[in-house]
Protein backbone atom coordinates (compact mmCIF):
# COMPACT_ATOMS: atom_id res chain seq x y z
CA UNK A 1 0.00 0.00 0.00
CA UNK A 2 2.94 2.46 0.54
CA UNK A 3 3.04 2.38 -3.49
CA UNK A 4 -0.45 4.08 -3.63
CA UNK A 5 -0.16 6.45 -0.35
CA UNK A 6 2.97 7.98 -1.97
CA UNK A 7 1.25 8.49 -5.60
CA UNK A 8 -1.57 9.92 -3.53
CA UNK A 9 0.60 12.30 -1.67
CA UNK A 10 2.98 13.27 -4.97
CA UNK A 11 -0.19 14.45 -6.94
CA UNK A 12 -2.02 16.40 -3.48
CA UNK A 13 1.61 18.27 -2.61
CA UNK A 14 2.03 18.62 -6.43
CA UNK A 15 -1.21 20.41 -6.79
CA UNK A 16 -0.58 22.52 -3.86
CA UNK A 17 2.10 23.87 -5.14
CA UNK A 18 0.21 25.99 -7.63
CA UNK A 19 -1.86 27.32 -4.84
CA UNK A 20 0.89 28.33 -3.15
CA UNK A 21 2.40 30.13 -5.95
CA UNK A 22 -0.93 32.27 -6.89
CA UNK A 23 -1.43 32.81 -3.21
CA UNK A 24 2.51 34.69 -2.98
CA UNK A 25 2.69 38.05 -3.41
CA UNK A 26 6.17 39.88 -3.43
CA UNK A 27 5.11 42.57 -2.63
CA UNK A 28 3.53 41.32 0.59
CA UNK A 29 6.64 40.97 3.14
CA UNK A 30 4.13 38.73 5.42
CA UNK A 31 3.16 36.57 2.53
CA UNK A 32 4.46 33.77 3.92
CA UNK A 33 3.36 33.72 7.29
CA UNK A 34 0.17 34.07 5.69
CA UNK A 35 0.35 31.04 4.49
CA UNK A 36 1.97 29.15 7.28
CA UNK A 37 -1.33 30.69 9.12
CA UNK A 38 -3.81 28.92 6.97
CA UNK A 39 -1.54 25.85 6.74
CA UNK A 40 -1.86 25.37 10.17
CA UNK A 41 -5.28 26.39 10.86
CA UNK A 42 -6.32 23.37 8.39
CA UNK A 43 -3.91 20.95 9.77
CA UNK A 44 -5.02 21.59 13.53
CA UNK A 45 -8.82 21.32 11.98
CA UNK A 46 -7.61 18.13 10.57
CA UNK A 47 -5.83 16.45 13.51
CA UNK A 48 -9.06 17.11 15.69
CA UNK A 49 -11.44 15.55 13.60
CA UNK A 50 -9.00 12.69 12.72
CA UNK A 51 -8.91 12.41 16.14
CA UNK A 52 -12.99 12.17 16.76
CA UNK A 53 -13.38 10.14 13.83
CA UNK A 54 -11.26 7.41 14.55
CA UNK A 55 -11.64 7.41 18.61
CA UNK A 56 -8.21 8.04 19.56
CA UNK A 57 -6.72 9.76 22.81
CA UNK A 58 -3.53 12.52 22.07
CA UNK A 59 -0.57 11.63 23.98
CA UNK A 60 1.12 15.89 24.95
CA UNK A 61 3.93 14.55 24.69
CA UNK A 62 3.96 13.21 21.59
CA UNK A 63 4.03 16.97 20.31
CA UNK A 64 8.04 16.51 21.85
CA UNK A 65 8.82 13.26 20.74
CA UNK A 66 8.23 13.93 17.09
CA UNK A 67 9.54 17.61 17.42
CA UNK A 68 12.61 17.11 15.71
CA UNK A 69 11.05 15.96 12.61
CA UNK A 70 8.26 18.73 13.37
CA UNK A 71 10.79 21.39 13.24
CA UNK A 72 12.69 20.40 9.95
CA UNK A 73 9.54 20.52 8.04
CA UNK A 74 7.84 23.77 9.22
CA UNK A 75 11.40 25.44 8.72
CA UNK A 76 11.54 23.79 5.51
CA UNK A 77 8.07 24.95 4.41
CA UNK A 78 8.54 28.37 5.75
CA UNK A 79 11.85 29.23 3.82
CA UNK A 80 9.85 27.57 0.76
CA UNK A 81 7.11 30.33 1.50
CA UNK A 82 9.13 32.95 1.04
CA UNK A 83 10.78 31.35 -1.86
CA UNK A 84 8.03 31.36 -3.73
CA UNK A 85 7.87 34.91 -4.17
CA UNK A 86 11.43 35.11 -6.47
CA UNK A 87 11.74 32.66 -8.24
CA UNK A 88 9.41 30.53 -11.29
CA UNK A 89 7.70 27.48 -9.10
CA UNK A 90 8.73 25.80 -12.07
CA UNK A 91 12.19 26.03 -10.42
CA UNK A 92 11.81 26.25 -7.03
CA UNK A 93 9.90 22.85 -6.85
CA UNK A 94 12.64 20.52 -8.71
CA UNK A 95 14.99 21.97 -7.11
CA UNK A 96 13.47 22.09 -3.83
CA UNK A 97 12.45 18.27 -4.19
CA UNK A 98 15.95 17.38 -4.87
CA UNK A 99 15.71 16.54 -1.10
CA UNK A 100 14.34 12.66 -2.40
CA UNK A 101 18.32 12.02 -3.09
CA UNK A 102 19.13 13.08 -0.34
CA UNK A 103 16.76 11.23 1.78
CA UNK A 104 17.77 7.96 0.19
CA UNK A 105 20.83 8.56 0.50
CA UNK A 106 20.96 8.93 3.91
CA UNK A 107 18.91 6.12 4.40
CA UNK A 108 20.39 3.72 2.73
CA UNK A 109 24.33 5.09 4.61
CA UNK A 110 22.63 4.81 7.68
CA UNK A 111 20.46 2.06 7.03
CA UNK A 112 21.77 -0.72 4.59
CA UNK A 113 18.90 -2.40 2.82
CA UNK A 114 17.95 -5.31 0.28
CA UNK A 115 16.37 -3.58 -2.71
CA UNK A 116 15.46 -5.57 -5.97
CA UNK A 117 16.73 -4.22 -8.94
CA UNK A 118 13.25 -2.75 -10.16
CA UNK A 119 13.36 -0.68 -7.17
CA UNK A 120 16.63 0.75 -7.70
CA UNK A 121 16.28 1.57 -10.94
CA UNK A 122 13.25 2.88 -10.26
CA UNK A 123 14.65 5.31 -7.95
CA UNK A 124 17.50 6.14 -9.92
CA UNK A 125 15.15 7.00 -12.83
CA UNK A 126 13.27 9.36 -10.67
CA UNK A 127 15.87 10.88 -8.81
CA UNK A 128 17.81 11.52 -11.96
CA UNK A 129 14.65 13.07 -13.81
CA UNK A 130 13.73 15.47 -10.84
CA UNK A 131 17.41 16.88 -10.51
CA UNK A 132 17.82 16.93 -14.54
CA UNK A 133 14.40 19.23 -14.48
CA UNK A 134 15.88 21.12 -11.73
CA UNK A 135 19.27 21.78 -13.91
CA UNK A 136 17.11 21.84 -17.15
CA UNK A 137 14.73 24.60 -15.75
CA UNK A 138 17.29 27.27 -14.32
CA UNK A 139 19.19 26.60 -17.89
CA UNK A 140 16.54 27.27 -20.11
CA UNK A 141 13.88 29.59 -18.07
CA UNK A 142 15.11 33.08 -18.16
CA UNK A 143 16.25 32.16 -22.45
CA UNK A 144 13.04 31.20 -22.81
CA UNK A 145 11.16 33.97 -21.56
CA UNK A 146 13.11 36.19 -23.21
CA UNK A 147 12.94 34.47 -26.74
CA UNK A 148 9.07 35.08 -26.07
CA UNK A 149 9.64 38.56 -25.33
CA UNK A 150 7.96 37.99 -22.25
CA UNK A 151 8.29 40.83 -19.25
CA UNK A 152 9.91 38.85 -16.32
CA UNK A 153 7.70 40.19 -13.39
CA UNK A 154 9.78 41.01 -10.23
CA UNK A 155 8.48 37.70 -8.33
CA UNK A 156 10.18 36.06 -11.51
CA UNK A 157 13.54 37.58 -10.80
CA UNK A 158 16.12 35.11 -10.56
CA UNK A 159 19.18 35.49 -8.52
CA UNK A 160 21.62 34.36 -5.83
CA UNK A 161 19.49 35.01 -2.58
CA UNK A 162 16.18 33.58 -4.98
CA UNK A 163 17.84 30.53 -5.44
CA UNK A 164 19.36 30.12 -1.81
CA UNK A 165 15.59 29.61 -0.51
CA UNK A 166 14.96 26.19 -3.09
CA UNK A 167 18.51 25.42 -1.69
CA UNK A 168 17.97 25.55 1.70
CA UNK A 169 14.36 24.08 1.64
CA UNK A 170 15.56 21.00 0.38
CA UNK A 171 18.61 20.25 3.06
CA UNK A 172 16.32 20.81 5.83
CA UNK A 173 13.16 18.94 3.97
CA UNK A 174 15.75 16.14 3.05
CA UNK A 175 16.88 16.04 7.13
CA UNK A 176 13.58 16.08 8.17
CA UNK A 177 12.32 13.46 5.92
CA UNK A 178 15.37 11.13 6.86
CA UNK A 179 14.52 11.60 10.30
CA UNK A 180 10.91 10.47 9.60
CA UNK A 181 12.07 7.63 7.76
CA UNK A 182 14.08 6.61 11.04
CA UNK A 183 10.48 7.46 13.04
CA UNK A 184 8.20 5.86 11.02
CA UNK A 185 9.75 3.07 8.98
CA UNK A 186 13.01 1.73 10.48
CA UNK A 187 13.14 2.13 14.49
CA UNK A 188 9.26 2.57 14.89
CA UNK A 189 9.57 5.03 17.34
CA UNK A 190 6.13 6.60 16.69
CA UNK A 191 3.09 5.63 15.90
CA UNK A 192 1.83 6.95 11.69
CA UNK A 193 -1.34 8.42 13.53
CA UNK A 194 0.57 10.10 16.90
CA UNK A 195 2.98 11.22 14.35
CA UNK A 196 0.34 12.65 11.74
CA UNK A 197 -1.60 14.45 15.12
CA UNK A 198 1.55 15.57 16.49
CA UNK A 199 3.09 17.42 13.54
CA UNK A 200 -0.32 19.33 12.71
CA UNK A 201 -0.66 20.19 15.83
CA UNK A 202 2.65 21.39 15.93
CA UNK A 203 1.87 23.04 13.20
CA UNK A 204 -1.35 25.16 14.76
CA UNK A 205 1.01 25.93 17.48
CA UNK A 206 3.63 27.67 14.54
CA UNK A 207 0.21 29.40 13.11
CA UNK A 208 -1.38 30.86 16.25
CA UNK A 209 2.26 32.53 16.97
CA UNK A 210 2.42 34.07 12.80
CA UNK A 211 -0.92 35.50 13.44
CA UNK A 212 -0.37 37.08 17.19
CA UNK A 213 2.76 38.42 15.27
CA UNK A 214 0.83 39.78 12.79
CA UNK A 215 -1.77 41.32 14.90
CA UNK A 216 1.67 42.77 17.07
CA UNK A 217 2.80 44.38 13.76
CA UNK A 218 -1.07 45.59 12.34
CA UNK A 219 -0.89 43.78 9.51
CA UNK A 220 -4.06 42.65 8.15
CA UNK A 221 -5.46 39.00 7.67
CA UNK A 222 -8.39 38.53 6.66
CA UNK A 223 -9.07 34.82 6.81
CA UNK A 224 -12.36 34.23 4.32
CA UNK A 225 -10.29 36.11 1.87
CA UNK A 226 -7.12 34.50 1.41
CA UNK A 227 -8.81 31.39 -1.35
CA UNK A 228 -5.54 30.48 -2.66
CA UNK A 229 -3.79 29.67 0.59
CA UNK A 230 -6.87 28.10 2.26
CA UNK A 231 -6.66 25.50 -1.18
CA UNK A 232 -2.93 24.92 -0.97
CA UNK A 233 -3.34 24.31 2.71
CA UNK A 234 -5.90 21.64 1.82
CA UNK A 235 -3.82 20.00 -0.46
CA UNK A 236 -0.91 20.10 1.71
CA UNK A 237 -2.81 18.27 4.29
CA UNK A 238 -4.36 15.72 2.00
CA UNK A 239 -1.04 15.55 1.17
CA UNK A 240 0.58 15.15 4.82
CA UNK A 241 -1.93 12.67 5.80
CA UNK A 242 -0.97 10.00 3.12
CA UNK A 243 2.73 10.67 3.23
CA UNK A 244 2.87 9.17 7.18
CA UNK A 245 1.64 6.06 5.96
CA UNK A 246 3.65 5.93 2.83
CA UNK A 247 6.61 7.06 5.05
CA UNK A 248 6.27 3.79 7.33
CA UNK A 249 6.28 0.89 4.37
CA UNK A 250 9.22 1.86 2.61
CA UNK A 251 10.68 4.94 3.36
CA UNK A 252 13.91 4.60 1.46
CA UNK A 253 11.87 4.45 -2.08
CA UNK A 254 9.09 6.51 -1.21
CA UNK A 255 10.82 9.75 -0.28
CA UNK A 256 12.51 9.83 -3.85
CA UNK A 257 9.04 9.35 -5.52
CA UNK A 258 7.33 11.90 -3.36
CA UNK A 259 9.79 14.37 -4.25
CA UNK A 260 8.59 14.09 -7.94
CA UNK A 261 5.74 15.87 -7.28
CA UNK A 262 7.21 18.83 -8.88
CA UNK A 263 6.35 16.98 -11.69
CA UNK A 264 2.76 17.81 -11.38
CA UNK A 265 4.10 21.18 -10.07
CA UNK A 266 5.67 21.84 -13.51
CA UNK A 267 2.36 20.33 -15.04
CA UNK A 268 0.38 22.63 -13.86
CA UNK A 269 2.26 25.58 -13.69
CA UNK A 270 2.43 25.75 -17.21
CA UNK A 271 -1.55 24.89 -17.37
CA UNK A 272 -2.88 27.70 -14.92
CA UNK A 273 0.22 30.08 -14.71
CA UNK A 274 1.46 30.02 -18.01
CA UNK A 275 4.89 29.07 -17.59
CA UNK A 276 6.98 27.94 -20.34
CA UNK A 277 7.45 23.98 -21.20
CA UNK A 278 9.49 22.91 -23.94
CA UNK A 279 10.00 19.52 -25.20
CA UNK A 280 12.88 18.47 -23.17
CA UNK A 281 10.94 19.59 -20.69
CA UNK A 282 8.10 16.79 -21.69
CA UNK A 283 11.14 13.94 -22.14
CA UNK A 284 11.77 14.77 -18.47
CA UNK A 285 8.22 14.75 -17.12
CA UNK A 286 7.95 11.15 -19.35
CA UNK A 287 11.19 10.15 -17.57
CA UNK A 288 9.92 10.42 -14.23
CA UNK A 289 6.58 8.95 -15.18
CA UNK A 290 8.73 5.75 -16.46
CA UNK A 291 10.31 5.71 -12.77
CA UNK A 292 7.11 5.91 -11.51
CA UNK A 293 5.88 3.01 -12.95
CA UNK A 294 8.82 0.71 -12.04
CA UNK A 295 8.47 1.38 -8.75
CA UNK A 296 4.69 0.54 -9.04
CA UNK A 297 5.53 -2.76 -10.86
CA UNK A 298 8.02 -3.31 -8.41
CA UNK A 299 5.41 -2.64 -5.61
CA UNK A 300 2.98 -4.98 -6.97
CA UNK A 301 5.46 -8.10 -7.45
Amino acid sequence: MWFLFALLTTLSWGAADLFYKKGSDSNDPYSHLKIVIMVGLVMGIHATAYMLIKGLSFDPFDLVKYLPVSALYILSMTIGYIGLRYIELSIASPVQNSSGALTAILLFIFFPQDLSALDIAGVIVVTTGVIGLAILEKKQQTEALKMANVQIEKKYQIGVLAITFPILYAIFDGLGTFADGIYLDEMKLIGEDAALIAYEYTFLICAAAAYLYLRHKNVDFRLFKERDKGLAAVLETTGQFFYVFAMSGKAIIAAPMIASYSIVSVILSRLFLKEILSRNHYLVIAWVLFGILILGISDAL
